[in-house]
């Protein structure tokens, strides 16, 4: 499966539904009203069982890109999906078919299975360990550290330097 920009960032944006803000982590989908304009936004339906859903996709994605759970823990979330050949002029493409309810926690699995294949090693946690934000490494290099170098690269970068000068003044 390939995953189009629009992919990639609608499931950016669920993985980083949960930042730390004021040092505490926010929740910006648990509340089911608050989340119902953001599912429409994302191309889903804002029904109850859809919010359940795309929560317990979410909370697995972070935790299998964090490296904290197996990618095989996401296999609940792809029970009884099943996928369909559609031959057209430009060829074979596969259509998914999954419950309603499912279909947005369906598609961010396989997003992130998309670019696990295409961009291997790319998805990843923010480098601060304060921050529960994540980031896909678009660059050349490959070497993107933090989700945002305004907030976290400066921040990390800020106490290293710190870290130093003062390590510096009491080695005089």
């Amino acid at each position: 499966m390939v995953v189009d920009r629009e992919q990639q960032d609608a499931l950016l944006e669920l993985l980083n539904t949960t930042p730390v803000v004021g040092g505490v982590v926010q929740d910006q989908l648990a509340d089911p009203e608050a989340a119902r304009p953001w599912q429409r936004v994302h191309g889903g339906s804002g029904t109850p069982d859809e919010h359940r859903h795309l929560l317990q996709a979410r909370d697995a994605l972070q935790s299998v890109v964090r490296a904290t759970r197996p990618a095989a823990s996401l296999a609940p979330l792809l029970k009884d999906v099943t996928s369909h050949p559609h031959l057209s002029p430009t060829g074979v493409s596969w259509e998914v078919d999954a419950p309603q309810e499912r279909r947005m926690a369906v598609e961010a699995v396989l997003a992130w299975s998309a670019l696990q294949e295409t961009m291997p090693g790319r998805l990843r946690p923010c480098a601060n360990p304060e921050c529960r934000r994540f980031l896909l490494d678009r660059s050349k290099a490959n070497k993107a550290r933090w989700c945002s170098m305004a907030v976290c690269g400066n921040r990390m970068k800020a106490r290293r330097h710190y870290q130093r000068t003062r390590d510096d003044g009491a080695a005089e």
